[in-house]
């Protein structure tokens, strides 16, 4: 046995919601072995890992009781210099964001060689070489070309490889992974989850892995352990608690998981008024360099397409596909290089900024991060009324407009004077939702904004834009990387590769019968897709 917690409980400071983050917890990862910690946020999943490897502020967040048994080794009687010489030696850790967790002004080689200084005596020849041995198992490619690049230099896919590649240079015992796939779209997440997998068999270490998706869970986990409100609820092998759940917090999380089969839509019937028409759209991104060289970027090439009333179409593609820039050149948050945009019979391509504000309001866009969509200084209220307060309406009509939307996106009116942090992450992306539907748009932008929600939540939020796009009859493109949200919610499906749309069609057209090999190669990477998820 690697890791062994045994009734651990941590005090949160006086005043939060409970007095316990986690409470008399207790779990187990074996040699070989990847246990997977699920539930929804708040559920302990991150203070429990972050205990394990000494990261938590102890003064806010106390250990008050239990055990936690690295090797047979108590982890909790370490002081702060011992635990450092256990973090990368005998346990690692791989962070759900990389671009955070990694120095943006240092070399990625330097930092991996940074933690060999620390907890080796080895020479600088044969650190760089323990390096790219370690980038080569991780699949990078050119190692020697990356060992000198900066981490804004690579893509998501291999800054996560680099993470993995330092967590794993020292071969640690255990490897705690933190929602690493969250934000990779999915082939670039099946790569991870299958290069995680690979190298726990081949090093035969303890893998204790926190997720909120369960086709991850399907794809890689021996044992599933379920946490709610700090404590552990239920423990079982991986089919067991998909199949055959016990408790009804667990079967109320698999329920939520969205199926990869799309719905039968053929009886719905759509408003046929026509919103959006974009003809030939381009946006081209580059520099001059010295004698005329120079890089040219073409991330959205000639792309048409058509949204009408009431209907709700899915953008899907990996990372550097295009999408956010099409969103973003269709809302004039930049502006595209050629090609028309028109919307509600009115082409707004090619209008200079001062020209296109009184326009502004037919169309908005819903971000991936609610928190830092919000002003966390000024009160819901405040965001809600400003933009109908611009074009024209009184502070009181403002007001009463916001409280009917917030009413609407399930939200209640009294909570207007609160901040955004005092909000919970799918309330956030509510009041979000409310902020665009108050300025009674013709369409709405969802840019990847349910992808960092839990499964119950997310199903909460995806009903709720099913509902408001058939109450205010809006257009709705919907930017996703995740299959199984565009599956449920999307009328239709537009596939994008290098800037380019290379399928488009119904959703059930696209997804049971996919014409394009890069469409059946993103279906098939999509993690759990062979899974039947159990059902309330």
């Amino acid at each position: 046995m690697v890791l062994r917690i045994e009734n651990l409980s941590v005090k949160l400071p006086k005043g939060g919601d409970r007095e316990f983050a986690i409470e008399d917890v207790t779990l187990h990862v074996d040699r070989g072995e990847i246990v997977c910690v699920v539930g929804e946020s708040g559920s302990g999943k991150s203070v429990t890992a972050f205990t394990i490897m000494g990261l938590i502020p102890r003064k806010e967040l106390t250990p008050v009781q239990g055990k936690i048994l690295l090797e047979n080794e108590d982890l909790l009687t370490k002081d702060n210099a011992e635990m450092r010489k256990y973090r990368g030696s005998r346990m690692g850790m791989i962070f759900q964001e990389p671009m955070t967790a990694l120095n943006p002004v240092m070399k990625v080689g330097k930092q991996i060689e940074e933690l060999l200084t620390i907890h080796t005596n080895l020479k600088e020849t044969d650190r760089k070489r323990k390096i790219l041995e370690a980038m080569n198992s991780v699949k990078l490619p050119e190692p020697e070309k990356i060992f000198n690049t900066y981490p804004h230099q690579l893509s998501g896919g291999q800054r996560q490889r680099i993470m993995i590649a330092m967590s794993l240079a020292l071969e640690p015992s255990l490897l705690i992974a933190d929602e690493p796939t969250t934000a990779l779209d999915v082939t670039t997440q099946a790569e991870v989850l299958s290069l995680i997998r690979e190298i726990q068999q081949s090093k035969g270490m303890g893998v204790l892995f926190i997720t909120h998706d369960f086709g991850v869970v399907a794809e890689i986990a021996d044992r599933v352990i379920v946490m709610q409100n700090g404590r552990v609820v239920e423990e079982g092998t991986r089919d067991k608690i998909l199949h055959a759940p016990e408790h009804i917090y667990t079967k109320m999380l698999i329920s939520s998981v969205p199926s990869l089969t799309p719905p039968d839509r053929s009886q719905e019937r759509t408003q046929k008024t026509k919103i959006v028409d974009i003809l030939s759209l381009s946006k081209t991104y580059g520099y001059r360099g010295f004698f005329g060289s120079g890089r040219v970027v073409n991330a959205v090439q000639d792309v048409s397409l058509e949204l009408f009333g009431g209907e709700l179409v899915g953008i899907v593609g990996e990372s550097g596909s295009g999408k956010s820039t099409l969103a973003r050149c269709l809302v004039r948050l930049i502006d595209p290089t050629s090609g028309d945009i028109t919307i509600d019979g009115r082409n707004i391509s090619t209008l200079s900024r001062g020209s296109l504000r009184p326009y502004r309001s037919e169309f908005q866009i819903v971000f991936q991060d609610p928190y830092r969509s919000l002003n966390p200084r000024r009160t819901i209220e405040q965001s809600l009324i400003e933009g109908p307060m611009n074009f024209g309406l009184s502070q009181e009509e403002a007001k009463s407009r916001a409280k009917e939307i917030l009413t609407i996106v399930g939200i209640s009116p009294e909570a207007m004077s609160r901040f955004p942090h005092q909000f919970s992450g799918g309330q956030r992306q509510r009041i979000c939702i409310a902020r665009a539907i108050v300025m009674e748009p013709k369409l709405i932008v969802a840019d990847e904004a349910v992808s960092a929600l839990d499964v119950s939540v997310q199903k909460q939020v995806l009903d709720l834009f099913l509902d408001i796009r058939q109450r205010f009859s809006l257009a709705m493109l919907f930017i996703t990387h995740d299959l199984r949200v565009a599956a449920q919610i999307c009328d239709r499906v537009i596939v994008m590769q290098h800037g380019k749309i290379v399928e488009q069609g119904r959703t059930t057209d696209v997804y049971n019968n996919p014409q394009h090999q890069y469409t059946k190669d993103l279906l098939a990477a999509a993690p759990g897709r062979d899974v039947k998820f159990s059902q309330l």
